[in-house]
């Protein structure tokens, strides 16, 4: 429980996935089954408009998960999120949602105002919580499947010699989806920024960048094996093909890269050693 949660479950694409997922779970349920006593608020009207007067409910209700989810992914941009912490996070979507629909059956329906709210409430959160944690466990399987594939089909590509580590660099996100793979004769440097990093390549003669979730200790262990790619500082990775000059100035050492427009790259005391002993390789 005191592990991180998997990034994939508060990704951005996958957050949306989820919501419109559960919206339509939620919709579906409250239709079929007919939850909180709502066919009886209104016997008199037609199913379809009962169906569009529960689409509204849902949807109304489904902003609690908007809102929560939000706030949710601006939290996990600068904080790692444990088990125990989502456990909690959904329990309080549980009961905001139940405290919504709770409020909603026992003033807005004639019917609503004779019933105890407690009762209501009791009743309302046992509804919620399968409306909610049944898409939600379905999303969760269905997303760790969909990491699983992917990172099994890239290094079946790895070792059927599609992918070339010597030759291609391939970088994935933080939950190891491919996002981009680039040659390594026109990889520069890349640059860390907090959780993400910027990678700076060239495309047709011109530098590009490309930015991406992903951390350049990951990276470091990752990518620098086999490959010219080294790290000089931390918060740098540099492509010691891409080195034009080395000089050494009273701040310490510092790289020029043979391209135009790129800043010269310093060399911390921390990386001295690892990047002296790869830089030897290509000095031979």
């Amino acid at each position: 429980m005191n592990g991180k949660i998997p990034a994939y479950l508060y990704e951005k694409s996958n957050t949306v996935k989820m919501i419109v997922f559960t919206a339509v779970f939620a919709l579906l349920f409250i239709n079929i089954f007919q939850p909180f006593g709502s066919r009886s608020w209104y016997p008199a009207i037609s199913d379809l408009k009962y169906f569009t007067f529960s689409s509204l409910i849902i949807l109304t209700g489904m902003l609690v998960v908007v809102v929560s989810r939000v706030i949710l992914a601006l939290y996990s941009r600068k904080n790692d999120l444990l088990y125990w912490q989502y456990a909690l996070w959904i329990l309080c979507e549980v009961l905001a949602m139940a405290v919504f629909y709770s409020l909603f059956s026992k003033f807005v329906p004639k019917e609503g105002a004779d019933r105890d709210f407690m009762e209501i409430f009791h009743q309302s959160a046992v509804n919620t919580a399968l409306v909610l944690l049944l898409p939600y466990a379905i999303s969760w399987l269905y997303f760790s499947w969909k990491e699983k594939s992917m990172l099994l089909a890239t290094m079946g590509q790895e070792k059927n010699g599609e992918l070339h580590a010597r030759s291609v660099v391939v970088f994935p996100d933080e939950k190891g989806d491919l996002k981009i793979s680039i040659a390594l004769e026109n990889l520069l440097y890349i640059e860390s920024a907090d959780n993400y990093t910027t990678i700076y390549y060239l495309n047709k003669s011109r530098q590009s960048r490309f930015l991406l979730r992903n951390s350049l200790k990951w990276m470091e262990e990752n990518l620098t094996k086999d490959t010219p790619l080294v790290r000089c500082h931390r918060s740098y990775i540099v492509n010691m093909e891409k080195v034009k000059i080395l000089k050494k100035e009273k701040g310490g050492i510092v790289l020029e890269l043979d391209a135009e427009d790129t800043p010269d790259l310093p060399v911390s005391k921390t990386y001295y050693d690892s990047f002296m002993h790869k830089f030897s390789q290509y000095t031979v």
